[in-house]
C-alpha cells in the first residue's frame, strides 16, 4: 500500500513550514497566507497527490466539519438545487452536509435539530417552514450558529438568504397589467410562512400601485393538491371569474392549472395562470408556466458562505442577504379575452 502523503511531505517540497501548509489548505485561514505562497503549497499538494485529513483536522480545531441543512419538504422541487448549492460550497471546503426532511411538522424540525446537534454539527442552514418557532428562539439562546434560507424567523436576528419576493411578484402583477389584466386573483400560500406573507403582501401593494383591487385566496399548503383546492372552492364560489391567478409557488400554479381544466377553462384564453420559483420542469406544463426564477443554487451557496464566515469567526451578523431574481415569461399568460 503506498504511503500517505503527509503534510509534512507538502511543506517538504514547498520549502515551508507545515503550519504555513496548514494555514494555506484550509479555507478558513487562507488568507493569512500570501498569495504567491499559497500557489507554491497547492501545486505542491496536487502534484504529490495530497489529500486533507479532516478527522485530525477536526480534533486540533474541535470543529466536526458538519453541518445540519433541514428543510421541511425535500419532495419541494425548489430545495434539490439549494441543497446542491450548499454541498456545492460545503465540499470544496472539506466539510459535509447532514440533511433532514421535516414534512413541514414542528415536532418532526425540533427532533432533527437535537439529533444533527448530537452529532456535533459545527451549525445550522434551516428552511424552516414557520416563521415563529420556539426552536429558533432556543437556538439563539444557546448562542448556535444558524443561517435561515428562503424563509425567515420573526422571533430571532438570525442572517437570512433570501430571494427579492417582492420584486418578483411586483413584476408578475406588471406583466398581467401591461397585457390588459385588470382583475387579478392572487392564490396566496398559508400565512405563517414568511415568503407567503411577503408575496401576498408585495401582490397587494403591486395592485395598489396600479389602481387594481386585489383579490387572494389563501390554500392550505405549499402544494398540488392544495392549489387544486383552493382554485377549486373559488370558481364554486360564484364570484366573478378573474383573469388572471397569480401563485405563491408554482406547485399551486400547477394546482390551478388542474382545477381550470376539471371546470372546462382554458389557460391561457379564459385565466392566465403565473407561478412562482421556476421550478424544474416548469416549461414542460401544459401550457408552459410564466414564472418568477429564483437562484435557488445561488440560494444554497450564499447560505453556506455566510454559516462558514460565522464558524471561521465565531460571530454572527444579522444581515439578510437578497438575491435578484427575474419574470420567465412563457405560454400560460395572454391578454384577457373579453367576457
Amino acid at each position: 500500500m503506498p504511503k500517505r502523503v503527509t503534510i509534512s511531505d507538502v511543506a517538504e517540497l514547498a520549502g515551508v513550514h507545515k503550519a504555513t501548509v496548514s494555514r494555506a489548505l484550509n479555507e478558513l485561514t487562507s488568507h493569512q497566507v500570501n498569495t504567491t505562497t499559497a500557489r507554491k503549497i497547492q501545486r505542491a499538494a496536487i502534484q504529490l497527490g495530497y489529500i486533507p485529513n479532516i478527522v485530525a483536522r477536526s480534533l486540533r480545531t474541535s470543529l466536526s466539519m458538519t453541518v445540519g441543512v433541514i428543510v421541511p419538504d425535500l419532495t419541494n422541487p425548489l430545495f434539490p438545487p439549494i441543497i446542491r448549492g450548499i454541498e456545492n460550497y460545503l465540499t470544496a471546503r472539506g466539510y459535509t452536509a447532514l440533511l433532514a426532511n421535516t414534512d413541514g411538522q414542528d415536532r418532526h424540525e425540533e427532533l432533527a435539530f437535537e439529533s444533527l446537534l448530537a452529532r456535533r454539527v459545527d451549525g445550522f442552514i434551516l428552511a424552516t417552514g414557520h416563521s415563529q418557532h420556539p426552536l429558533l428562539v432556543d437556538a439563539y439562546h444557546r448562542n448556535i450558529r444558524v443561517v435561515m434560507l428562503n424563509r425567515g424567523s420573526l422571533q430571532v436576528p438570525y442572517p437570512l438568504v433570501t430571494g427579492d419576493d417582492a420584486d418578483g411578484i411586483a413584476a408578475a402583477v406588471d406583466h398581467l397589467a401591461e397585457l390588459g389584466h385588470t382583475d387579478i386573483l392572487h392564490l396566496a400560500g398559508p400565512q405563517d410562512f414568511s415568503t407567503s406573507h411577503t408575496r401576498a403582501e408585495a401582490f397587494r401593494s403591486a395592485c395598489s400601485a396600479r389602481g387594481l383591487r386585489p383579490r387572494m385566496t389563501v390554500a392550505s399548503a405549499l402544494n398540488v393538491n392544495a392549489g387544486e383546492q383552493s382554485t377549486d372552492a373559488f370558481l364554486r364560489s360564484g364570484k366573478p371569474l378573474p383573469t388572471a391567478i397569480v401563485a405563491s409557488n408554482d406547485l399551486l400554479a400547477l394546482g390551478a392549472l388542474r382545477s381550470l381544466r376539471h371546470h372546462g377553462l382554458d389557460c391561457p384564453s379564459d385565466v392566465s395562470v403565473v407561478g412562482y420559483n421556476d421550478m424544474p420542469f416548469a416549461e414542460d406544463f401544459s401550457p408552459p408556466l410564466t414564472t418568477v426564477r429564483v437562484p435557488h443554487l445561488d440560494l444554497g451557496s450564499e447560505a453556506a458562505r455566510l454559516l462558514m464566515e460565522a464558524i471561521s469567526t465565531e460571530h454572527q451578523i444579522p444581515l439578510t442577504v437578497t438575491l435578484p431574481v427575474s419574470l420567465i415569461v412563457r405560454d400560460s399568460t395572454a391578454p384577457p379575452r373579453d367576457r
